[in-house]
């Protein structure tokens, strides 16, 4: 199913949209996905997005959602069943690049990171805790991101995988795949990833997050 990216780099012509998808690593499995977005359609998200940015919060252990200091960015969250078509043309791209149904996936959100801003290192995954029965009730465990560059960051910003010394600088349109789990299901600890400070300008992504069964 989702597996059949590992090893491979290729030009793939969706019904949708051309794209690159080049392998970083195999373990863990990493993919940068180049020209997944146009300059426009990127424009748009962001111009939809701004008047709802506030500042984040990331999930504490017993469920709650607070603000750290682990997470300097701004966001903000579209609906789930978004009725911007863009957004549910871009849901069905990810949809056919990965081969996870759209219905696997919580709502697309959007961060904004100014200079200074960043996201510490972490899992995605969610582990063994008030906030793991919480998450995981509502579809299961999260088994892969995608974070799609809506913006040229000049300096700073990466996003990195300390264990397995990989950095991608965001640049716009670009997409990174990333599986949280391994293809048994079990977490993959070299997952461990985060956004490094942003030196320059600003640093823009939107997220998806893909479970394992049906989100709700």
């Amino acid at each position: 199913m989702i597996f059949r990216l590992l090893l491979l780099s290729f030009l793939w012509i969706s019904s949708l949209s051309a794209y690159t998808i080049e392998t970083l690593s195999e373990m863990p499995r990493i993919y940068l996905i180049k020209s997944f977005l146009s300059d426009k359609e990127c424009e748009h998200i962001k111009r939809k997005a701004k008047p709802s940015l506030k500042r984040s919060k990331v999930v504490a252990h017993d469920g709650s959602k607070v603000v750290s200091e682990s997470r300097t960015s701004d966001g903000m969250w579209f609906p789930a069943s978004p009725k911007d078509k863009l957004l549910r043309k871009i849901e069905k791209r990810i949809e056919e690049l990965t081969e996870i149904p759209r219905e696997n996936g919580e709502a697309f959100q959007v961060l904004r990171y100014q200079v200074g801003g960043e996201f510490k290192p972490h899992h995605d995954y969610f582990a063994s805790n008030k906030a793991w029965d919480r998450q995981t009730g509502r579809g299961g465990q999260r088994i892969a991101t995608l974070i799609i560059y809506l913006h040229d960051t000049p300096e700073g910003g990466a996003t990195i995988f300390p264990r397995a010394e990989i950095e991608v600088q965001p640049i716009k349109g670009q997409a990174l795949l990333f599986y949280d789990c391994l293809p048994n299901g079990v977490e993959d600890p070299l997952s461990f990833h985060g956004g490094a400070p942003v030196l320059a300008g600003e640093k823009w992504i939107m997220t998806k997050w893909l479970h394992e069964r049906d989100f709700n």
